[in-house]
C-alpha cells in the first residue's frame, strides 16, 4: 500500500476512536446537556458540510462555463477525514463549554 493511504486511514481511525471516546465520556447525569452538546456539534459540522458542497458546486459550474471544462471533484476520503476532524473539534469545544 501507498504510504499516504496508510497515513490517511490511520488518521481516520484515530479521529473516529477519539469521537467515540469523547461521546462516551460526556456527562452521564445531565441527559439534556449531553443531547445539547451532541446537537450543537452535529449542527456545526452539518453547516460546514453544506458550505463545502456549495463551494464545490460553484467550482464545478465555473469550470464548466468559463474554465477548461475539467473538474476532478471532491476526494471522498479526504472529505470524510476533514468532516470527522471538524466534528471532533466542535464536540470537544462544546463539551468543554457545556460540560462539567
Amino acid at each position: 500500500m501507498n504510504g499516504i493511504v496508510i497515513i490517511f486511514f490511520s488518521l481516520l481511525v484515530l479521529s473516529l476512536i477519539l469521537i467515540f471516546f469523547t461521546i462516551s465520556t460526556l456527562p452521564q447525569l445531565g441527559d439534556e446537556r449531553k443531547k445539547l452538546i451532541k446537537m450543537k456539534a452535529q449542527s456545526y459540522s452539518f453547516a460546514v458540510v453544506i458550505a463545502v458542497l456549495v463551494l464545490e458546486m460553484g467550482k464545478k459550474v465555473y469550470s464548466a462555463f468559463w474554465g477548461s471544462n475539467t473538474y476532478e471533484g471532491i476526494s471522498p476520503f479526504s472529505f470524510l477525514l476533514s468532516i470527522c476532524i471538524i466534528y471532533l473539534i466542535t464536540l470537544l469545544f462544546y463539551k468543554r463549554k457545556y460540560g462539567n
